[in-house]
């Protein structure tokens, strides 16, 4: 009977070796949670709070340094990251859906130019939460985001998450420098995208009428300067020969959310003539109301 009782525990034991040694670490957590390093313990807390992640929640956990946004973009070792991003990492096909849970803090980047820009770096099938507890330009998110697929195991092209980096900062620029949108700027990427992979631009010059003809149908206005620097932008695309037609589903996605924001804030046409004669009836009524107490 002891024979039999042992042969039962060693076959036990293996059995238990086996399963454990069938699901790897990073099984426990899909959700990876990315700290800008240099937030506080407090910050971090608020960070978990903005994220509604309980104390009970399986959730791996990194830093974003100056040091990865160096190896991962030739970024500046020395500079300062507060964004924070939870990254879930999704099924084969279900695309990439990003969210700014602190609008007021990220103030130069739209959860569409992420979109945009991860597309670019060759980022698919994730679920992202932007969060920043302090204001900051939201930059630093996208290395932490690089960040959170390399922990994974994931690891994307270098020379495309150099690329997304650039095309991020030409997005914020272009919506900082002229009198354009940010919402004009990530629909003008997106459709050129769409283009490139229609049309598999074989020169410049193909790229400068694919610009052109997305600059006229938006009628966005660019100055001659920022006109070469999306020009350069997407003529880097065209030699990294990226493939926007496997992502061609995605990138609608980004089109039609773009386009739903817009008419859910009535950004039509005449939105700012709307809130000129909105405002000048409030103070003609206050003007009329004001005489009428002295008369």
């Amino acid at each position: 009977m002891k024979h039999k009782f042992k042969r039962f525990g060693l076959c036990l034991l293996a059995f238990t070796l086996m399963i454990g040694l069938a699901v790897p670490v990073s099984a426990a957590s899909n959700t990876i949670l990315i700290y800008g390093e240099k937030l506080s313990e407090s910050q971090r807390e608020e960070v978990r709070n903005l994220l509604d992640i309980s104390d009970n929640e399986t959730v791996e956990e990194h830093d974003v340094t100056g040091q990865d946004y160096a190896d991962f973009i030739n970024g500046n070792p020395n500079s300062n990251m507060y964004s924070s991003a939870r990254i879930i990492l999704e099924d084969e096909g279900s695309g990439l859906n990003v969210n700014i849970i602190t609008p007021e803090n990220i103030t130069e980047v739209t959860g569409a130019m992420y979109e945009n820009a991860l597309l670019t770096a060759g980022a698919e099938n994730a679920t992202v939460d932007v969060v920043s507890p302090v204001q900051v330009s939201g930059h630093s998110a996208l290395t932490g985001i690089y960040k959170a697929y390399n922990v994974e195991g994931e690891e994307l092209d270098k020379e495309r998450m150099e690329l997304a980096n650039d095309e991020l900062n030409v997005a914020t620029d272009l919506a900082e420098n002229e009198d354009v949108s940010q919402e004009d700027v990530s629909t003008l990427l997106t459709e050129i995208k769409q283009m490139i992979a229609e049309q598999n631009p074989a020169t410049r010059e193909d790229v400068e009428q694919i610009v052109s003809k997305q600059l006229e149908n938006l009628e966005i206005n660019l100055s001659e300067e920022d006109r070469q620097m999306l020009i350069n932008l997407v003529d880097k695309m065209r030699d990294l020969n990226i493939d926007f037609g496997a992502v061609k589903n995605q990138l609608e996605d980004i089109a039609n959310t773009i386009s739903d924001k817009a008419d859910e804030l009535g950004l039509d046409a005449g939105f700012w003539e709307k809130v000129a004669n909105f405002f000048s009836e409030i103070f003609a009524s206050l003007s009329n109301f004001l005489k009428g107490l002295f008369n």
